[in-house]
This record gives C-alpha cells, sequence and structure tokens, in this order.
C-alpha cells in the first residue's frame, strides 16, 4: 500500500548524561580534623573545555560540625575550590556564614 511508504522512522539514541562525566573528590584545607568532604560531579574534558576549568571556583557550604567532627559546633563555611590535582579539589576557606 502507498500509505506504508511514506512513514520514516527516526532512530534516536538516548545517551545516559552520567556517562560523560567523572566523579571528584572533595577535599578541606589541611587546618581541619576531616579532610574528605565527599565527592561531585564534572563533565569530562573534551575538546577545548578543561573538567578543571569547570571546577574552579565552585563553591561547598560545609557545616564546622562535620569538619571537626564535633555535634556542638555550629558554624558553616564556604569553601571555594582553588586548585584541582588530579581527581581532587583542594579548596581555600572563603567566610563564615555567621558573620
Amino acid at each position: 500500500p502507498a500509505y506504508l511508504t511514506d512513514i520514516r522512522l527516526t532512530v534516536t539514541h538516548v545517551v545516559d548524561p552520567f556517562s560523560k562525566k567523572d566523579w571528584y573528590d572533595v577535599k578541606a584545607p589541611a587546618m581541619f580534623n576531616i579532610r574528605n568532604l565527599g565527592k561531585t560531579l564534572v563533565t569530562r574534558t573534551q575538546g577545548t573545555r578543561i573538567a578543571s576549568d569547570g571546577l574552579k571556583g565552585r563553591v561547598f557550604e560545609v557545616s564546622l560540625a562535620d569538619l571537626q567532627n564535633d555535634e556542638v559546633a555550629f558554624r558553616k563555611f564556604k569553601l571555594v575550590t582553588e586548585d584541582v590535582q588530579a581527581n581532587t579539589h583542594l579548596y581555600h576557606l572563603n567566610k563564615s556564614l555567621n558573620d
């Protein structure tokens, strides 16, 4: 039949967005008891887009209780990514939020 010849099938491949991302460790400055804060995602290096450039300037808000392993501490800090080495962020203490 003529009506079947006009139908065009398009095949779209669904790509998992997480397949193009890498996990980076988040580390606090050495002045804190607990250095490992967790992990964060960033899009992989591709062409002229460098993954470490996407990480610099990234801000994380952390509690002093988590950094010092002290349940009584109540201050929060903003940590800004200063340096990226391999798969690790190194942070610079920006400011206390409770000031």
